[in-house]
C-alpha cells in the first residue's frame, strides 16, 4: 500500500480500530464454519489475520497499536461488567468458598513461577521475565502489573493470547482424565488460568461455568496485582 494513503488512513484511531473488528468478525465466522474447535478458539484466528494483515499492507505495529489503544480502555468496564453473573451465582459461590479460598493463592502463585521458571533455565532476560510474570492475568492488571515491573508490553499481550489459547484444551483433557464434570470447578480453572479468553469459553459451557471463571480471573488479578510487585522487588537483581 503507497505510504501516502497508509498514513491517511492511519491519521485517526477509526482504521485500526475497524481493522481490528472485521478481523475478530471474520475470526468468528471461521470459528463457527470450523465446528467450534477448542484448540483453535476464535481470538487466535482473528489474531492472525489481523497480523497477516498488518504485514499485507506493511502497516508497523507501533502506529496500529496507538490506534488501537482505546480499545484497550474498554477491557476495564467490560471486566467490571462480569461482576453480574458473579451476583447471579453468589449462592453457589458461597457454597465452595472454602476450597476455593485454598487454592487460589496456590494455583495464582504457580501460573506466575512456572512460566518464570521456564524462561529464567532459558536464559532469558530480566526484561523478559518482568514482561512473563503477570501472563496468567486479565489484561488490564497484567499491563499495570507489567509497567511496574518494567517489562515490555507488546510481549505480555503475545503472552496472554498463548496462555488463554492454550489454557481452553488443557483444562478440558484435564478435566477428562480426572473425571471432573462440575461445571462451577472447570469454569473456575479456566479464569484462573485463561484469563478473558478461558473465561469467554466458560460461558459457552454454562452461565455456572462463567460465573466461576470471572470469579477465578478477578481474584487472581486481585491477589497478583497485590503481591507480585513485592515479590518481585524482593527476588529481583538490585530489588
Amino acid at each position: 500500500m503507497p505510504s501516502n494513503v497508509l498514513s491517511t488512513l492511519t491519521s485517526t484511531p477509526l482504521f485500526a480500530v475497524g481493522l481490528t473488528l472485521a478481523a475478530y468478525l471474520l475470526g468468528s465466522l471461521l470459528f463457527k464454519r470450523l465446528r467450534n474447535p477448542s484448540w483453535l478458539p476464535a481470538i487466535l484466528i482473528a489474531a492472525l489475520l489481523l497480523a497477516a494483515a498488518l504485514v499485507a499492507i506493511g502497516l508497523p505495529y507501533a502506529t496500529y497499536y496507538q490506534g488501537a489503544t482505546w480499545l484497550t480502555i474498554l477491557l476495564g468496564p467490560a471486566t467490571v461488567a462480569l461482576g453480574m453473573p458473579l451476583y447471579q451465582q453468589l449462592p453457589r459461590i458461597r457454597e465452595l468458598w472454602q476450597p476455593l479460598a485454598l487454592c487460589l493463592p496456590i494455583a495464582a502463585a504457580l501460573a506466575a513461577c512456572y512460566a518464570l521458571g521456564i524462561a529464567w533455565v532459558m536464559g532469558a532476560s530480566p526484561a523478559i521475565l518482568a514482561s512473563l510474570a503477570a501472563k496468567s492475568v486479565t489484561a488490564p492488571i497484567a499491563i499495570g502489573i507489567t509497567e511496574q515491573l518494567g517489562g515490555n508490553i507488546a510481549l505480555l499481550m503475545g503472552a496472554l493470547l498463548v496462555t488463554g489459547v492454550v489454557t481452553i484444551p488443557l483444562v478440558s483433557v484435564v478435566a477428562r482424565l480426572l473425571t471432573i464434570t462440575d461445571e462451577r470447578l472447570i469454569g473456575f480453572a479456566l479464569g484462573l488460568n485463561g484469563h478473558a479468553i478461558g473465561t469467554v469459553r466458560a460461558f459457552e459451557i454454562s452461565p455456572t461455568a462463567g460465573a466461576f471463571a470471572s470469579l477465578g480471573m478477578s481474584l487472581t488479578g486481585i491477589f497478583t496485582a497485590l503481591l507480585l510487585p513485592l515479590a518481585w522487588r524482593l527476588i529481583s537483581p538490585g530489588g
